[in-house]
């Protein structure tokens, strides 16, 4: 059987029409599913019981479940879904009240498959995609989530967690879709960030396709050498590619680009790297996320000492760049970048 989410308005149009049914019962669905959030046919209680079963008999519905729930010292959540053919993926609330931003980081895939040294989901296997449902579930429940903990509704929504957002193109637009139209949650696009480790002809896509959401580049590294040794898919992609896809984005697009860099302790950390880092930001307007790296098991890796982060970012500061030092959030539950990886506490 097919899940009714994969198909559009049109073809739920059509189906119910070929059936004899009228046009107004394939939006009363469609509402059901991406605008009310349905997790059974049994809910769409405008539906005749007939109708009901039918759905029921010749459809798919299948959301995802939660299977473990963590809350961090500092507020911080993380959720472990199950899916539907059993495997798990994560997700992160991390909510700031003083500030009323409530931001949901999601996954986008199961697994990764691009190896970065230091992140842990890139040492697991990439077992698939995540579907545009899974996605959409994923900011639903953690939604549910801030308002029974905060009494607040999400603000913003990143595509930071379990895999590569960008080699699950197709599905992540369409949950893009699903959360912005008014047909779904109708959030704003401008409250969505979709990151990537650098796919140079998938960022091009994204301006070709005229996506309206912003744009992170994991970026960690200001030169090829210190990127190649890092972040494998650097190889195929160097900076100077890259550049030139990001030049292309924001001249097609005009939407807003980051930088997200974690520091690590003396690897790309001293001024020559902040001198490299600033020539990246002179083509095109971009903000820098300077991140404190959190510890993953037998990583080389250590955070950059307070001191030297302080001097890096400040000469940042001193030369015209936006920069933000983030500090670490949910890392005491394994919830903080890098270290998603469906492990138990």
């Amino acid at each position: 059987m097919q899940d009714i989410r994969q198909l559009s308005l049109e073809e739920l149009t059509n189906y119910f029409l070929e059936m004899g049914e009228k046009r107004f019962r394939a939006k009363q669905v469609y509402e059901w599913l991406w605008q009310k959030s349905a997790r059974s046919f049994a809910e769409m209680t405008n539906l005749s019981k007939n109708l009901r079963t039918h759905l029921e008999t010749h459809f798919l519905l299948r959301p995802i479940e939660i299977d473990k729930v963590q809350h961090s010292s500092d507020g911080t959540i993380k959720t472990r879904f199950r899916l539907y053919d059993g495997y798990l993926i994560e997700s992160v609330l991390i909510p700031v009240p003083s500030e009323k931003r409530f931001t949901v980081c999601v996954s986008s895939q199961v697994g990764c498959s691009l190896t970065c040294s230091f992140c842990a989901t890139g040492r697991m296997k990439r077992e698939r995609n995540l579907d545009a449902g899974e996605i959409y579930d994923q900011v639903v429940m953690v939604n549910q989530q801030s308002l029974e903990k905060f009494g607040h509704p999400l603000t913003n929504i990143v595509y930071m967690g379990m895999g590569e957002p960008l080699l699950a193109y197709k599905n992540v637009l369409k949950s893009v879709e699903h959360l912005t139209s008014p047909e779904g949650l109708n959030m704003s696009p401008r409250r969505i960030t979709v990151s990537t480790a650098g796919i140079a002809k998938m960022i091009k896509k994204l301006a070709d396709d005229k996506v309206r959401f912003n744009l992170a580049l994991s970026l960690h590294a200001a030169d090829d050498t210190k990127r190649n040794e890092i972040m494998p898919i650097n190889e195929q992609n160097n900076l100077e590619t890259l550049m030139e896809a990001l030049i292309y984005f924001h001249e097609h697009t005009g939407n807003r680009i980051t930088y997200e860099y974690i520091a690590f302790n003396n690897f790309n950390d001293n001024i020559g790297d902040a001198k490299r880092l600033a020539k990246l930001c002179r083509s095109f307007p971009v903000k820098i996320n300077i991140i404190e790296y959190n510890a993953i098991d037998d990583a080389p890796f250590s955070k950059s000492e307070e001191d030297r982060l302080d001097i890096f970012a400040r000469y940042l500061s001193d030369h015209g760049v936006n920069v933000t030092v983030r500090r670490s959030r949910g890392r005491d539950i394994d919830a903080a970048c890098g270290q998603l990886a469906n492990k138990d506490a």
